[in-house]
């Protein structure tokens, strides 16, 4: 089987695409939609294991993928990285900026290292990813880029660390797409809400004992796909999206919509879609 995407066959044919975070969850899924659409995809994350495995698995679909290990919160590594790939592939035509991580806690309880831990990811290390790939490519060849958000607009309780760094890649997303205009580069975001991913499977205790419950407080009824996720992704990345940038797209079922005293009827009238091969439930979810 391959990937069943609703795009036209080789609608990225030639192009490099990094994909950051590529070695689990949305940033997997969406390369290997990336790939099935024609991209050259560059994987890139701290983990040589997960990458290598993705990769291998691009391949053998018949797609094409290299991987290189970096620390995007570096910024020394971050320039060495893009020089590598500019130097291998001569330019770089989207960026996907998906790499992220974050614990639940507390605000209270949250200490200094681990509040900087999670903002020197969420947003420092795409601040120095975008900063890299326009300086060193899409400057003078234009480009797109996607940021990775998360539905942050009525706070983030349990995850004010994420939460901050989200809004400021939220405000960094808006900021570039004005400045890079003048290079012919498009930059926006995507914010999922709550989607059925391999991440599930990190959170313990009462974190996990929520997962299962997180459907009820969507309109839709639902949790989302990682493929639809990567749809999203892969038409801002695309030309038909020529005219779109400094938009924040939402992807969470109406969820960030609030309204809680508006009543949320169940339904099973929205169906997902899932075009990824390769899918596996979370094991978060396999007994809901």
């Amino acid at each position: 089987m391959s990937y069943q995407s609703i795009f036209k066959p080789g609608l990225f044919a030639d192009q490099v695409i990094l994909v950051t975070g590529g070695g689990s969850g949305i940033g997997r899924c969406t390369a290997h939609e990336l790939a099935s659409l024609g991209a050259q995809l560059v994987l890139v994350g701290r983990g040589q294991e997960a990458l290598e495995k993705t990769a291998a698995e691009i391949e053998s679909d018949g797609g094409q993928a290299s991987w290189q290990c970096c620390d995007i919160r570096n910024a020394e590594s971050v320039a060495d990285l893009v020089t590598k790939i500019v130097d291998r592939h001569g330019r770089i035509h989207g960026l996907f900026n998906n790499a992220g991580g974050q614990f639940p806690a507390p605000l209270e309880e949250i200490s200094p290292n681990g509040f900087d831990a999670v903002v020197r990811t969420n947003l420092n290390g795409g601040f120095l990813m975008m900063r890299e790939v326009y300086r060193q490519s899409m400057q003078s060849h234009g480009g797109a880029i996607v940021n990775m958000l998360a539905d942050h607009w009525n706070g983030m309780p349990g995850m004010a660390h994420s939460g901050a760094a989200r809004a400021g890649m939220a405000n960094l997303t808006r900021t570039a797409a004005l400045e890079w205009a003048k290079s012919g580069v498009r930059v926006n975001a995507i914010a999922p809400g709550w989607i059925a991913s391999s991440g599930l499977d990190k959170y313990e205790g009462a974190a996990a004992a929520m997962i299962p419950m997180l459907s009820n407080a969507v309109p839709l009824k639902r949790m989302g796909t990682e493929s639809e996720v990567s749809a999203a992704v892969v038409f801002l990345l695309s030309p038909a999206a020529a005219f779109i940038s400094g938009d924040l797209m939402r992807i969470d079922g109406a969820a960030s919509l609030g309204g809680r005293l508006w009543p949320l009827t169940d339904h099973d009238n929205s169906q997902p879609y899932n075009g990824f091969h390769r899918a596996k439930a979370p094991e978060a979810l396999k007994d809901n």
